[in-house]
């Protein structure tokens, strides 16, 4: 029988995780480590800071418009389909961003190409067919551990972005990461293929009901803002981090490549940690504390006295939580709203991320270009995450209660 008319079988979780870590360690890797090309891309076409911060800005922002959609198309068409797009547009926006000097068409090209490329290739994309194959106990689990891998994807890649930087300028270390998402994303996406899902018997729910149960739904409007405040923060920190370490008098730069290098490292610990007390603890309390102590390690980093040491410190203390809201927030929906549309649900969950790192990246290149510092960031930083830990406490996690006596439209 050929390999064509055997029947596909489901992936089984070990694939799954496993296939889908590679894909994300890569995408997330790669993303993460843009705050390096800041520099160099800027003083090559004689560009202020802004244009740089304000192409990330946009391709956040087009990050998060495309993650609904490609969460729609991950749960009716199969996650492999839309990682192989993803992997198609990532490349085609590295090597715009390697070749583009005019600074309009640069914004646009790899805002447009490399945000919708990010939709299709991490948590958005990928939630729907980790929560489908990991039984119920262990989903926060499952979440927890794709996390992690985005997480180390951060820890492996940033050194190898300054590496190639270093040693082969910043074009061609463009073009090398453009080959490799074809090369290590293409194959994965094969293992992610799944057969034709069956068709639910019983009431039926669309798409668009879903979105309006969804949108109607305390809980998740919640869920929304929180996301909005762990988008900004992680935006801000992660790309002026090497910017702001250079203006404070370190500027040695393999400090920090360090730095993030830790982010990645411990963040790994922190979402396997996660996901692991997601599921024994509600995870409302989880969230706010993570946002709690997020503005509580940045007020100390910010107040102390600035040196090698603490920035070490505060790298490895913001791993902890760096992506942890990440496991919590997806099984806070899966266990609302159940997994038959959780890709598309995710994906407007981040679209208010990618809003909150939209005006994160660009307001920081905004202030400095103002003020010639980062400091009143630094304090909106703050105070958005003591509204994050507040607006997460009243986060209901029941299973919503849906009418099963009408048949739904199909």
């Amino acid at each position: 029988m050929s390999a064509i008319s055997t029947p596909r079988r489901q992936p089984d979780l070990v694939t799954v995780l496993v296939a889908t870590g590679f894909v994300l360690t890569l995408s997330m890797g790669v993303r993460h480590g843009f705050g390096f090309w800041l520099q160099p891309i800027s003083l090559e076409h004689q560009w202020t800071r802004e244009t740089f911060s304000m192409a990330i800005a946009i391709q956040n922002l087009m990050w998060g418009v495309f993650g609904p959609f490609a969460g729609m198309a991950a749960d009716k068409l199969g996650t492999a389909k839309v990682i192989v797009l993803g992997a198609i547009l990532f490349a085609l926006g590295l090597v715009w961003m390697a070749l583009v000097n005019h600074p309009l068409a640069f914004i646009a090209g790899s805002g447009l190409l490399i945000g919708a490329a990010l939709a299709c290739t991490t948590f958005g994309a990928v939630s729907g067919l980790i929560g489908r194959t990991a039984p119920e106990a262990k989903r926060s689990w499952a979440f927890g551990m794709s996390s992690a891998a985005s997480s180390f994807g951060q820890f492996f890649m940033m050194p190898v972005d300054q590496q190639l930087i270093q040693h082969a300028g910043w074009q061609n270390a463009l073009y090398v990461l453009a080959a490799l998402m074809l090369i290590v994303m293409l194959p994965m996406a094969w293992k992610l293929r799944e057969p034709p899902r069956e068709v639910d018997t019983g009431p039926q729910q669309s798409t668009m009901e879903a979105v309006r149960e969804a949108f109607a739904h305390k809980p998740f409007l919640l869920l929304l803002a929180g996301y909005f405040v762990c988008g900004f923060q992680l935006v801000f920190i992660g790309m002026n981090m090497p910017a702001y370490l250079k203006d404070k008098g370190i500027v040695d730069p393999s400090v920090a490549v360090i730095a993030l290098s830790l982010i990645g490292l411990f963040n790994i610990f922190g979402s396997y940690g996660a996901g692991k007390l997601g599921g024994l603890f509600p995870k409302r309390y989880l969230l706010s504390s993570i946002y709690l102590s997020r503005s509580i390690v940045i007020a100390l980093f910010v107040l102390a006295p600035l040196s090698t040491y603490s920035v070490y410190v505060f790298s490895a203390a913001m791993g902890l939580l760096w992506l942890s809201t990440v496991p919590l927030t997806n099984g806070v929906i899966a266990g609302i709203f159940g997994l038959k549309y959780l890709s598309m649900l995710s994906g407007f969950v981040f679209f208010s991320h990618q809003l909150g790192s939209f005006i994160g990246a660009w307001l920081g290149g905004y202030m400095y270009t103002k003020n010639g510092n980062y400091d009143a960031v630094w304090m909106i930083v703050i105070a958005l995450g003591i509204f994050a830990t507040l607006i997460n406490l009243p986060i209901n996690e029941a299973a919503i209660e849906r009418d099963t006596k009408l048949p739904l439209a199909a």
